[in-house]
């Protein structure tokens, strides 16, 4: 079973497709994840495809892992404690573990793949309340 395998035992496989997950936030966004504590086990990575639409923002997190966040189209706002970058197609963000971190797509959407060491894990977020 895909979802008991894990990284650890070291055997090339095909994913064959991303699983959804729900997002945080005040409108829909689409979470795909390929590779991560859901779809395949793993928990020292997540690999997931964003998609944000115009208009969405999230709570702000001071989450457990790096994350590394590569825009594909659009653009992503993302606020941290000493300014807030706009992030465009083409661009990188790198949010380091411990800081305090708020994505949003003020206008036009967005797609993004977002990398996070060790994986994304709901309790390892820390979302403000």
């Amino acid at each position: 079973d895909l979802h008991q395998a894990t990284w650890e035992n070291r055997m090339a496989r095909v994913i064959n497709a991303p699983t959804r997950i729900e997002a945080a936030g005040n409108l829909p966004k689409i979470i795909e994840e390929f590779i991560g504590g859901v779809t395949t086990g793993t928990k020292s990575v997540s690999i997931a495809r964003m998609t944000s639409p115009s208009g969405w923002e999230e709570p702000g997190q001071t989450p457990e892992f790096d994350e590394y966040t590569v825009v594909l189209k659009g653009t992503l706002q993302v606020a941290t404690r000493t300014g807030v970058h706009q992030v465009g197609a083409g661009q990188a963000i790198i949010a380091p573990k411990g800081e305090w971190v708020r994505y949003s797509t003020p206008a036009g959407g967005c797609e993004y793949i977002a990398v996070c060491l060790p994986a994304f894990l709901p309790d390892t977020v820390h979302r403000d309340e």
